[in-house]
């Protein structure tokens, strides 16, 4: 069995067709996937997926590329997570890539993530973009160690990825690992250890080879997984194990 441990089923290119796109991820062997929220105004739609399929998860967070005037409530996320269906906090994190000024205020709004996790006992779902230092220099700060959590869709460097194992952090690959330039991530895909790796899709985004360029879904994440062991030199069964248990032990999820 495999798990898609990032996507988002509520977005309106996947929830459209959820019954077939559920359909080709039982197919494919895709036993469970989670849903990141990315705005609270968004999430009743999250909720509403996650509460008819037994086997879809739900996190709850404000994507750090929302608009500085969408407010973060740490006792409203602290709320949501309390829903048994809702497994994680996030996404969340810092993204410098498509804004400039002024950025605190996403930074704030990190934080209060990270607080919100650590009273509702949720491991993080982080999201970064040409702002690693940043993000490990708060993650420390806020002591998010305390819940683990994962670096979902993976694009940084070695160090980072190692400095995330160190912090008590999962490391999460999605399609891009695919591609050929992606040499960096393929690397970190390698070397980091077994039972850190998480697989994903980030979909409808970042379809994977050989689908790459078109709409992703969760029933693709087997292309990431069977890519991941071509690297690794291990069996595609290997990675399918390990990920999965690292799925249901960092959110604490119960698979049948």
């Amino acid at each position: 069995m495999l798990v898609d441990s990032h996507c988002h089923l509520d977005f309106p290119e996947l929830a459209a067709n959820l019954p077939q796109i559920l359909d080709r991820m039982a197919a494919a062997g895709v036993g469970a996937a989670l849903c990141a929220g990315v705005t609270l105004d968004r999430f009743p739609e999250v909720l509403k997926i996650v509460h008819s399929c037994p086997n879809i998860y739900g996190a709850a967070g404000v994507h750090p590329d929302t608009a500085p005037d969408a407010t973060v409530d740490v006792a409203a996320l602290v709320r949501l997570a309390k829903d048994p269906k809702v497994v994680a906090i996030g996404e969340t994190g810092l993204d410098y890539y498509r804004l400039e000024g002024d950025l605190e205020w996403q930074r704030e709004r990190f934080r209060l993530h990270i607080e919100a996790a650590r009273i509702s006992g949720k491991p993080l779902i982080i999201h970064t973009r040409e702002a690693k230092e940043d993000t490990l220099r708060i993650l420390e700060e806020e002591r998010a160690g305390e819940v683990g959590g994962v670096f979902h869709c993976f694009t940084e460097d070695m160090a980072t990825a190692r400095k995330a194992v160190d912090l008590g952090f999962h490391v999460s690959f999605s399609g891009i690992v695919t591609f050929k330039n992606a040499g960096e991530i393929k690397k970190v895909a390698t070397a980091l250890p077994l039972d850190r790796l998480l697989v994903e899709t980030d979909a409808p985004y970042l379809a994977p080879v050989p689908y790459r360029g078109k709409l992703n879904e969760p029933a693709y994440v087997r292309y990431v997984a069977q890519h991941i062991a071509e690297l690794r030199s291990i069996s595609f069964e290997a990675v399918a194990e390990a990920t999965t248990a690292n799925f249901c032990r960092l959110f604490g999820v119960i698979l049948n």
